[in-house]
């Protein structure tokens, strides 16, 4: 399924929706050049999963991964630019990050050990300044349903 994001909103807008299907065991992969909406949309739906539109949410950059607590249970978001390895990621709460809900930016750096059924979102510059472009794939169809914002 590919989704136009026509702005800021939309983007946020689309995380919402997904925020509201995700349940713990669930992984969004995100993937996409330098800002293409990853960090826009992985604020947003942690931001909507706390149900806290002012939370501060750092990018987990130098980190690495950056836990939360939410309503729906544990939530982890991983950047996994500087990753050594797919190894290194038992070094980082991985095992257990996979029982909650994960957000995983350059998810091609966890190898194998990305859980299967991950929402794969890949994002691309749109026609205009802050439009995007997103293919999601992974999921069945029907849990995709009524997406677009």
């Amino acid at each position: 399924m590919q989704i136009r994001l026509d702005d800021q909103l939309a983007t946020e807008t689309l995380a919402a929706l997904i925020a509201d299907r995700c349940a713990p065991g669930d992984c969004l992969a995100l993937s996409g050049g330098l800002g293409a909406g990853k960090s826009t949309f992985a604020r947003a739906f942690l931001r909507h999963l706390a149900q806290d539109r002012q939370m501060e949410v750092p990018s987990p950059s130098f980190a690495l991964v950056q836990p939360y607590e939410t309503p729906k249970g544990a939530v982890h978001h991983y950047d996994l630019w500087r990753l050594d390895g797919p190894d290194a990621l038992y070094e980082l709460a991985w095992d257990e990050a996979c029982e909650g809900i994960m957000l995983v930016e350059w998810p091609e750096r966890a190898g194998d050990l990305l859980p299967e059924g991950a929402l794969h979102l890949t994002f691309a510059p749109g026609d205009g300044e802050d439009s995007r472009v997103v293919d999601l794939t992974g999921w069945p169809e029907k849990r995709l349903t009524g997406l677009h914002p």
